[in-house]
């Protein structure tokens, strides 16, 4: 058992070696540096994005309700307001529309936002995920 703070002493050293230099520590090649842009979301980003919903919600004209209620042009609809749809207490009595701002607050944290939400579904966490499948479901109209 005397060898694993040896192992455990060595494998910290060797960890710091491999270290990537950070932009400050970088030698002058006399090339631009060259940034990153940060990808802006978009519908067919949030259709993927909407696979993680499919098991529960529908976005087809017309289509079933399912296990949620169809989502077909949910963005500036009433909230609760989908017929055929038995929504829960908390969510009838949250009242409003679903615009992006609200549909943002509640994918982000849907039992937080409504509580007592019969979506037991942790949330898009993601910022860009986000914004991209709200894009997605205000193109369903």
């Amino acid at each position: 058992m005397r060898l694993a703070p040896v192992l455990l002493a060595g494998a910290l050293t060797l960890a710091g070696c491999g270290k990537s230099e950070t932009p400050a520590e970088a030698p002058a090649t006399g090339a631009p540096a060259v940034e990153t842009a940060a990808v802006e979301p978009t519908a067919a980003m949030g259709e993927q994005v909407f696979r993680r919903c499919v098991a529960c919600h529908t976005v087809d004209k017309g289509g079933a309700n399912g296990i949620g209620p169809n989502l077909h042009g949910v963005v500036g609809r009433a909230v609760a307001s989908h017929s055929g749809f038995s929504y829960s207490g908390a969510m009838k009595a949250r009242g409003g529309v679903w615009t992006e701002a609200a549909l943002d607050t509640y994918l982000k944290a849907p039992m937080k936002d409504v509580p007592g939400t019969r979506m037991a579904f942790a949330g898009v966490i993601d910022d860009a995920d986000r914004k991209a499948l709200i894009l997605y479901l205000e193109s369903q109209k």
